[in-house]
């Protein structure tokens, strides 16, 4: 599947916050369908269901309701790593870690209108991504965060542009202490979006998060062609 949505792409990922107790009356719960809502007014490109801890069925109900929400919008919805999940209630894809099934076997099993996004750490696995059928990769950390340190040092910008122009034509999104400042950073290093979980964490200044960012974009462009 070809990702053909307007640059930047912006891709927020739920907090996981919900736990193996959580259920569809839960705050927790509610609260990533209200995120979900926030976002899809405000113009968030792509959201992953990242809750791990969820049992099936909680986490079967939570993305039932999610795809309801964002049905006839331009948001897309992945869920992490459950991609049976995912096609069970028509999500647009699934979210693949390190440590998930080979890209080339969830492609091969659900086709190639699947969204297949996937995390990497390295040169090595953005190409095993892109090789496998991929449609996105999320590379990082870029920056220093609190969530990521068992992926080590981050790995800056220099490497996301070396990593954006070894692979010019496969979408990489920057992920990694992001703020809507260094945002720009990485788009002028040639990301093509931003992930996060804490940027998009704040449904209430959702829109002026996206705007900003966008605008700054615009910017970017506007240089680049003078």
């Amino acid at each position: 599947m070809k990702l053909d949505l307007q640059k930047p792409i912006l891709y927020l990922i739920t907090r996981g916050a919900t736990t193996e107790t959580t259920t569809g009356d839960s705050p927790e719960f509610k609260q990533i369908l209200e995120q979900i809502s926030s976002a899809v007014a405000a113009g968030i490109d792509l959201i992953q269901i990242r809750e791990k801890r969820l049992a099936a069925r909680v986490l079967f109900e939570l993305t039932e309701h999610a795809v309801a929400i964002t049905r006839g919008t331009d948001t897309q919805l992945l869920v992490n790593d459950r991609a049976d999940i995912a096609a069970a209630v028509a999500a647009g894809g699934v979210h693949l870690a390190t440590t998930s099934l080979p890209t080339s076997i969830i492609r091969a099993t659900f086709g190639d209108d699947f969204l297949i996004g996937a995390s990497t750490h390295s040169r090595e696995q953005l190409h095993a991504a892109r090789d496998g059928g991929a449609d996105f990769a999320v590379f990082g950390p870029i920056f220093e965060t609190g969530s990521k340190l068992q992926y080590g040092p981050p790995l800056g910008l220099e490497q996301l542009t070396n990593a954006a122009r070894e692979l010019p034509a496969f979408p990489l999104l920057a992920l990694g202490g992001m703020s809507v400042e260094n945002a720009q950073q990485c788009i002028r290093a040639g990301a093509s979006g931003i992930a996060g979980i804490t940027l998009f964490a704040d449904s209430k200044n959702l829109k002026v998060t996206v705007a900003a960012i966008r605008s700054l974009t615009l910017v970017i462009r506007r240089a680049n062609e003078e």
